[in-house]
């Protein structure tokens, strides 16, 4: 983490959002990332999502692991809540948290050595649990701060800076997240913010698990001609399955329109959304439809973008649970502890 402290000096006609804050709330400290990072790109991404979402920063709690990827919650939402975890025990603790109190909007950042090696269990049934969260990965393909070695996502026959070719197969966290019951799912790439603001968005606001795995090359150790999450590799094969935009609930707005046209729709704050409906032949709402799309592309060296796959009905762990509505943090000793009888009737239940 750094001790750099931003300056807190605002100009007096900064723009507020509607819950009264400017852009600059929504920051943190200065980065201390090697310069053209694409972990500092998604950071921003971050800023800008919540700041367009009215999110008020203490209302977030962002959590993280080990790994230049999991430095970044420093970088941003600096009044938020937030935990740097042991070493790929982010899931674990975020579901601790997610249990307590589900008043909180909960942000987890990791990268591809923190959730694809060490964390990978946790990872895994973070997604199969259902645990409502945004859980972001910032995907470099390369230890960064251990000076380049191949991470567990690093593609086979891609080569280290030194020269060095990965002999193994590599770890498709978005495969695992879509076959585990993830409800949310998507990739995208940090020098795309368009598409990628849009998609924190909808995690932001999405009821279960979404999980968004962000290619972000290391400009140090993993952007050589050899890499294949390198800036030039990633442009060159990158095809976005669909262009989306992101509303905020609200009284519905409806419009029907064929394939390929172009309409202009009134938003609740008078400006126009222009919507072209692009690749008629995607469903996102098709788990298993997506898995094998994602896989034919892979075959075809392409990286796939966008929203892969929404369950528009998710729910979450507190739903499987049956929790009670009320925040755990906020029981009293009675309420959490209710007794003898109470316990001598779920042992019965249980004989």
């Amino acid at each position: 983490m750094t001790f750099i402290a931003k300056p807190r000096l605002h100009h007096p006609t900064l723009h507020t959002n509607q819950v009264g804050y400017t852009r600059r709330d929504y920051e943190g400290r200065i980065s201390t990332l090697c310069a053209g990072c694409g972990h500092d790109s998604i950071s921003a991404a971050i800023i800008q999502a919540c700041w367009d979402l009215n999110i008020e920063p203490h209302r977030v709690a962002k959590l993280s692991g080990i790994g230049c990827s999991s430095k970044t919650p420093d970088y941003f939402l600096g009044a938020s809540h937030g935990f740097n975890t042991v070493h790929g025990r982010m899931p674990s603790v975020l579901t601790g948290a997610n249990l307590a109190n589900r008043e909180l909007l909960y942000l987890g950042v990791s990268g591809d050595g923190d959730s694809a090696s060490i964390g990978l269990g946790q990872f895994a049934n973070a997604m199969r649990r259902g645990v409502r969260m945004a859980y972001i990965v910032e995907n470099n393909g390369v230890y960064g701060l251990t000076k380049g070695q191949f991470s567990a996502t690093a593609d086979r026959g891609s080569k280290s800076k030194k020269g060095v070719v990965n002999s193994e197969s590599p770890v498709d966290l978005v495969g695992i997240a879509l076959q585990l019951g993830a409800t949310y799912v998507a990739r995208s790439f940090s020098g795309d913010k368009a598409q990628l603001v849009p998609l924190i968005k909808g995690a932001m606001e999405h009821g279960g698990a979404a999980f968004i795995d962000v290619i972000s090359p290391c400009v140090t150790f993993n952007n050589h001609s050899g890499s294949t999450k390198s800036y030039d590799y990633v442009r060159q094969h990158n095809e976005a399955v669909s262009r989306i935009d992101f509303m905020e609930p609200g009284q519905e707005i409806t419009t029907d329109y064929p394939p390929g046209a172009l309409v202009e729709v009134e938003q609740h704050d008078g400006s126009l959304l222009r919507l072209r409906k692009l690749h008629t032949d995607y469903d996102p709402t098709d788990r298993y439809a997506a898995m094998s799309y994602m896989q034919t592309h892979a075959a075809l060296g392409e990286i796939l973008t966008g929203l892969l796959y929404i369950d528009p009905l998710a729910t979450d762990l507190h739903t499987a649970l049956n929790t009670t509505a009320q925040p755990l943090n906020t029981l009293n000793a009675a309420q959490l502890n209710p007794g003898q009888k109470a316990l001598d009737k779920i042992n019965a239940a249980l004989r």
